[in-house]
């Protein structure tokens, strides 16, 4: 049996998914099929249940999975140790983000990271906050990145930025005419705001409410590009992070104001699991994301 098979196997318990588990690991679907049909006839056993909408372990296939994660742990390490003597920067690294981050911060450093180390693979997913914790502790991830991090148990926060909160509103709002206002002129205004679980809904939630300053809540979504898409029909007005609305000020479909009367920053932090043996790109990713936003090389102009 081969260390691969294993991964497979696990990412297939872990995503509940045999095509995610098939692009985590660069190959078809029907060869996880394959691959996990060889492991069923191995053990005479079945493995998998297959439901419906999910899929989940059997009692052998929990024993395996517990067995084969402390496996590939092992193996993972060793292949670490080995790359440290040779000063090979290399391997895999798994990556959770919130969507915010994901899509509009992380990409200037992956391609920094991936610049300097060419060698090493980094597989980013998107998530919500409170699965990213989880998927920390259970070692489905490496590293997750989250807005507003918070302590907990088996969990270490590494500070990674801040973020500068801003008053986004259609150009065709009044409050568009100004380049800042206070926070307190919000009050009655229709808004359009994250759901109520998302670590930013309620750090604003907190704010305002600290400032005794009523909102209307007109819509919710769980994502920062349908906020944006709905304050572009002038719905309502929102706030979110200044670079998530660089392309949309470019473009002038959303206005830009700040807001001044309250701490509006948002704090970043990279998770990582305590305890856990870090690989060198692990470290090195970590150290990317600390040494702030990569500067763009200057193009030169040709003659």
């Amino acid at each position: 049996m081969q260390v691969e098979t294993l991964k497979i196997f696990c990412d297939v318990i872990e995503t509940q998914s045999f095509s995610k588990a098939a692009m985590l690991n660069y190959i078809s679907q029907s060869a996880v099929s394959q691959q996990i049909r060889g492991l069923e006839e191995k053990y005479d056993r079945k493995l998998i249940e297959r439901g419906k909408r999910n899929l989940a372990p059997t009692q052998a296939g929990q024993m395996l999975y517990d067995g084969a994660k402390e496996i590939l742990e092992r193996f993972r390490m060793m292949e670490n140790r080995i790359q440290v003597l040779s000063k090979t920067i290399a391997g895999s690294l798994r990556v959770s983000t919130v969507y915010s981050v994901g899509l509009h911060e992380l990409p200037a450093y992956l391609k920094e990271f991936l610049r300097r180390y060419p060698s090493a693979n980094i597989h980013v997913e998107y998530s919500r906050a409170n699965k990213i914790y989880d998927d920390l502790v259970s070692s489905t991830i490496d590293l997750g990145i989250v807005a507003y991090p918070v302590r907990r148990s088996g969990i270490e926060v590494i500070p990674f930025r801040e973020d500068d909160l801003v008053l986004i509103c259609s150009p065709e709002n009044p409050l568009a005419k100004n380049k800042k206002i206070d926070v307190t002129k919000l009050a009655r205004a229709r808004f359009v705001a994250f759901e109520r679980d998302i670590p930013t809904r309620r750090a604003i939630d907190r704010l305002l409410r600290a400032r005794s300053i009523p909102l209307e809540i007109v819509m919710e979504f769980d994502n920062i590009e349908t906020i944006k898409r709905a304050v572009e029909i002038n719905a309502g007005v929102s706030i979110v992070p200044s670079l998530t609305i660089l392309n949309e000020i470019a473009t002038g479909t959303l206005a830009s104001v700040e807001l001044t009367g309250a701490d509006m920053k948002r704090p970043l932090g990279i998770l990582a699991k305590k305890g856990k043996e870090r690989t060198q790109v692990m470290e090195k990713f970590i150290e990317v994301l600390r040494e702030g936003p990569p500067k763009e090389t200057p193009r030169k102009e040709s003659a």
